[in-house]
């Protein structure tokens, strides 16, 4: 059998292939009023037709837990009740085409309050819509405004948010859920000791700036069934201190190895390894697969299952990357924007069993 279509299973929860969906932001829910960060016929139609495409589990987009953890106001939010019942149809949709639902929870730090990718994404000051961002200092993302210093209670009510915006994805019917602590947003942000300079007991030394991390992993774990797993999200480097050329001191690979064994004991059941998204100026060597190493170190360092995502668009590239031993699970992202059905083109050319819908199945077994 193929390594892409073999089942995996995490607790209790089994997947029925390791083609997974990477969350993507679309920026696209209502940005005023009551329905402000609620799901759309966008986001339904959007994902039900990646599950069709026989993707075995799909992470919905980057969800902020708070209102003011959005990284545009068009990102999606489950801090109320009313972003909890959208949610339900998107479940059922997922659900009803053999797919599992997952779902990433984040808080943007210093880099919300930005305009959407296609307006330039720039940070939106308070006086033109935007509003105060926070961080674990005043230091800025690039030409963002500067962000409040987060205090020690303000801190506690974030975690708290991620606890309770796990307990509204249970209720929607989510069946995994993801802790975003990469690309420089907030749990990131506090994670790197380029970002993070506070002297106390959440900056220093890698306890400290890891404290926050484990804290959010313990009231997401808190509010999560156990039977049912919790991935983290990380950015594997900075790519800082990879550069010779470049002395700023950043988060690299070895920390996010010893990173993922806290997580395991944290009862973490898969790190998503991504890499960048700290700086706006860093260089970085995007190749097809050029993430994946850095998985591989996570998997081998930590003994957790891993996820490699970054330019995986082939089919064999793909299946390599489980068969090599470097991941457990791929994950695809603009390769699925561009062909929503490249999951059941991949089962059919490996000689696995496709998962077309019936209505579609009888004319494309033709």
């Amino acid at each position: 059998m193929s390594a892409l279509f073999e089942p995996i299973t995490l607790r209790e929860l089994t997947v029925p292939n390791r083609v997974w969906m990477a969350p993507m932001c679309m920026y696209s829910a209502p940005v005023e009023g009551p329905d402000t960060g609620v799901v759309t016929d966008f986001h339904l139609a959007h994902l039900t037709a990646r599950a069709a495409g026989g993707t075995g589990l799909l992470i919905m987009e980057a969800t902020a837990v708070a209102p003011e953890g959005r990284i545009s106001p068009g990102d999606l939010g489950l801090w109320n009740e009313r972003q909890q019942q959208a949610l339900a149809r998107i479940t059922a949709a997922i659900t009803a085409q053999g797919a599992v639902p997952a779902i990433q929870l984040a808080h943007a730090g210093r880099k919300a309050s930005s305009k959407r990718p296609w307006q330039g994404g720039a940070g939106i000051p308070t006086a033109d819509g935007g509003w105060p961002t926070v961080g674990p200092t005043g230091e800025a993302f690039g030409d963002h405004p500067e962000p409040n210093e987060l205090t020690v209670a303000q801190i506690r009510r974030i975690v708290d948010d991620f606890g309770a915006a796990a307990g509204r994805a249970l209720a929607a019917g989510f069946q995994a859920v993801e802790i975003h602590g990469a690309h420089g947003y907030l749990i990131h942000s506090f994670l790197s000791p380029h970002s993070n300079r506070r002297t106390d007991e959440y900056g220093g030394s890698f306890e400290n700036r890891a404290r926050f991390a484990l804290e959010v992993v313990a009231a997401v774990r808190a509010a999560w069934p156990a039977g049912l797993p919790v991935f983290f999200r990380t950015s594997a480097t900075d790519w800082l201190t990879e550069n010779a050329e470049d002395p700023r001191t950043g988060w690299a690979g070895e920390d996010s190895v010893r990173l993922a064994k806290e997580l395991a004991a944290a009862g973490v059941d898969l790190v998503d390894v991504s890499t960048g998204g700290l700086v706006p100026d860093a260089r970085i060597p995007t190749a097809p697969g050029y993430q994946v190493p850095f998985a591989r170190a996570v998997r081998e360092g930590s003994g957790l299952p891993v996820a490699a995502v970054g330019l995986i668009t082939g089919v064999e590239q793909a299946e390599q990357v489980l068969t090599d031993g470097s991941a457990d699970v791929v994950l695809l992202g603009r390769e699925l924007l561009r062909n929503p059905h490249w999951a059941n083109q991949a089962a059919a050319q490996l000689g696995a069993q496709p998962r077309w819908p019936v209505q579609y199945g009888y004319a494309v077994g033709r």
